[in-house]
């Protein structure tokens, strides 16, 4: 995974610079997020290690149709550099960029049942707080947390659940 990460990086800042560029962030992660999707599909991933594919029909495979040109010579560049199934990676890493350059930090909250849209408002307002940005948040349900939520920021994660906090006290305990 290092790895991959590590070759993926030079062609996400390639197309966060392009993107910037051609001031068209939302259209590249788009594209990006499509092509990512569908190289990431086991049955084209098979297709795409296949040396006998072509350059132009990987890039027909992978292009989605609303893209611009600048994107699809982007693909050609991947497909002679062998690079196509790093596309996932790619996508990741410039979502990241595009994140950092528009001043959003990029937040999922997880919590045992489903969060009312006041809650859910509530977070929001105290992680612009925290982080002085402006927050995405995404949301997700996990019964096994038994009450409370887990906020994940990228490098921050507040874990205020009630399954956290019994094993912060067995741990104690234990001690």
């Amino acid at each position: 995974m290092s790895q991959a990460l590590t070759l993926a990086r030079p062609y996400a800042r390639a197309a966060f610079a392009t993107a910037r560029d051609e001031g068209t962030f939302a259209p590249w992660s788009d594209a990006l997020a499509f092509s990512a999707h569908v190289a990431a599909d086991p049955r084209v991933a098979a297709l795409l290690s296949n040396p006998e594919l072509e350059r132009d029909a990987a890039v027909a495979l992978l292009v989605p149709e609303s893209s611009s040109e600048t994107f699809g010579r982007f693909l050609a560049v991947l497909a002679d550099a062998h690079r196509l199934p790093l596309l996932p990676e790619i996508a990741g890493m410039y979502d990241q960029l595009r994140a950092e350059a528009e001043h959003v930090v990029k937040a999922t909250v997880t919590s045992a049942s489903a969060l009312s849209g006041a809650e859910l408002d509530a977070i929001k307002a105290a992680l612009r707080k925290r982080f002085g940005r402006e927050v995405d948040v995404t949301t997700a349900v996990d019964a096994s947390l038994i009450g409370g939520a887990v906020i994940d920021a990228g490098d921050v994660v507040i874990d205020g659940s009630l399954k956290g906090k019994l094993s912060r006290l067995q741990t104690a305990l234990a001690n």
